[in-house]
């Protein structure tokens, strides 16, 4: 199959169980999409930066258990993973605190060797990132990721982007992140956002809305995933909602979008129609809610 990269971070993980203890694990956005497209079968690799202390190993290692290409994981002496912190309410949905303000991660296009991560992201099949992964790094970083994306798009790299918009990431400045969503977009092939996110980021009214808008921007193929609504997935001039096949009670919401897109685009990857795609999407989607935390158990994952 096509070589993805996935960029982003990745960390260490505290969630909260029913007895009330939290239990360790790791995650983010788009390395939980990447362990997914692993467990499909993709060949798929990490980007981010990490530190030298005992949970940045266990990350590494836990990477390379998914079968996970880490050699695009940085090290940075003398610093930590960061950390984050999940409560689900009785919907499942979830709150975050986070620790990670000094996490390397954010460093990551400013590191010694950045050149030659950019050279990598050229010759990829597929490049996969989030608003989330736009938020880390310094308008510099920002820089050289957004004219690497637009170098590997002209070499005929697809860029893949969710927007997954978390107000806190951009300290409330939503024109900035508007203007860098912005830049991204006219570099992506394929949008995978999430209604409730874009209608908080750009007031869009409904998911034909956000179609509409991204298309704009020159993105070829639309899905926009709306929860228990299904998902909107727009191609080649022709719209479709796609449904979820059965309600499901959530037990944590966490990375269903992510593992959406994993499923969605190993689908795609595999020759997929994107209707067929979104489907496979919503069914490990809805697996996914029902377990605490990002990842699903392996032995869960057949």
């Amino acid at each position: 199959m096509a070589k993805v990269i996935s960029i982003g971070e990745v960390m260490v993980e505290l969630a909260r169980g029913a007895d009330g203890r939290f239990g360790q694990s790791i995650g983010g956005d788009t390395f939980n999409t990447a362990v997914y497209l692993s467990r499909a079968g993709v060949e798929t690799a990490y980007a981010t930066a990490l530190g030298d202390d005992p949970y940045s190993d266990s990350i590494r290692a836990s990477a390379e258990a998914e079968g996970i290409d880490t050699r695009l994981m940085a090290r940075v002496p003398g610093r930590t993973a960061g950390l984050y912190l999940i409560d689900t309410d009785a919907m499942g949905e979830r709150s975050f605190t986070y620790w990670r303000e000094n996490a390397p991660a954010r460093e990551l296009f400013e590191l010694a060797g950045w050149e030659a991560l950019c050279e990598q992201l050229i010759e990829a099949n597929l490049v996969y990132l989030s608003g989330i992964t736009l938020s880390l790094y310094s308008n510099a970083g920002l820089g050289r990721l957004l004219a690497t994306l637009e170098f590997a798009r002209e070499r005929g790299t697809r860029i893949v982007f969710d927007g997954n918009f978390r107000p806190r990431n951009w300290q409330g400045d939503v024109a900035r992140a508007r203007a860098v969503y912005a830049q991204a977009l006219k570099r992506s092939s394929i949008a995978l956002p999430t209604f409730e996110d874009e209608a908080m980021l750009w007031g869009d009214g409904s998911p034909t809305a956000t179609a509409e808008r991204l298309a704009t921007f020159g993105v070829q193929e639309i899905v926009v995933k709306n929860g228990a609504e299904g998902a909107l997935v727009v191609s080649g001039g022709a719209a479709q909602l796609v449904p979820i096949p059965q309600p499901v009670d959530a037990i944590d919401t966490t990375a269903a979008g992510d593992s959406f897109n994993a499923a969605y685009l190993a689908a795609r990857l595999a020759g997929e129609a994107p209707a067929a795609a979104a489907e496979a999407g919503h069914h490990l989607a809805g697996r996914v809610i029902r377990h605490r935390g990002a990842i699903l158990p392996r032995h869960a994952n057949a």
